[in-house]
């Protein structure tokens, strides 16, 4: 079977309609959300698809988005959209308030 991005449209577009709903992102507009994510399955079908024998996963990402392609007992792989989700409050660790601290100089 030749995997296709169009394979995928389903979780796309539930993937598009959850980051308009539920996900701020100021770097990422929900326009450039869905040209990345044709991007990235297109990206995890090429290493899906050129994966070693005993590898069962194809994976692309970027800042924003994970993608998985996940070999299932089907001839069509298990598609799961994750999106890297990050606060502007959480703890900078100790080594990265040396650094901060000494950039400011």
């Amino acid at each position: 079977m030749v995997l296709t991005i169009e394979m995928f449209e389903e979780e796309m577009q539930e993937a598009l309609r959850v980051f308009d709903r539920c996900i701020v992102c100021l770097e990422k507009a929900p326009s450039d959300c869905e040209g990345a994510l044709h991007r990235l399955v297109q990206k995890a079908i090429d290493a899906f698809e050129s994966r070693a024998p005993h590898l069962r996963h194809g994976i692309a990402l970027d800042g924003h988005v994970t993608i998985i392609l996940s070999q299932s007992e089907s001839d069509r792989p298990l598609c799961g959209i994750y999106f890297n989700l990050h606060s502007p409050y959480r703890r900078v660790a100790e080594s990265q308030k040396a650094t901060l601290v000494e950039g400011r100089d």
